[in-house]
């Protein structure tokens, strides 16, 4: 489950990157920085171990 959770930020965060740089969205690319974040960050508090 961790792992998914890593590879979801991480999908996340590449498409803040593309967003960011290549498409001019505007301030709805960076929703997708804020889920990698809270992904990351629900990950770190919970603190379960595989």
């Amino acid at each position: 489950m961790s792992s998914l959770l890593y590879l979801i930020a991480l999908i996340l965060v590449i498409g803040w990157i593309i967003g960011a740089f290549v498409y001019s969205v505007g301030g709805l690319i960076h929703i997708l920085l804020v889920l990698a974040v809270i992904a990351v960050l629900f990950r770190l508090i919970s603190g379960r171990s595989v």
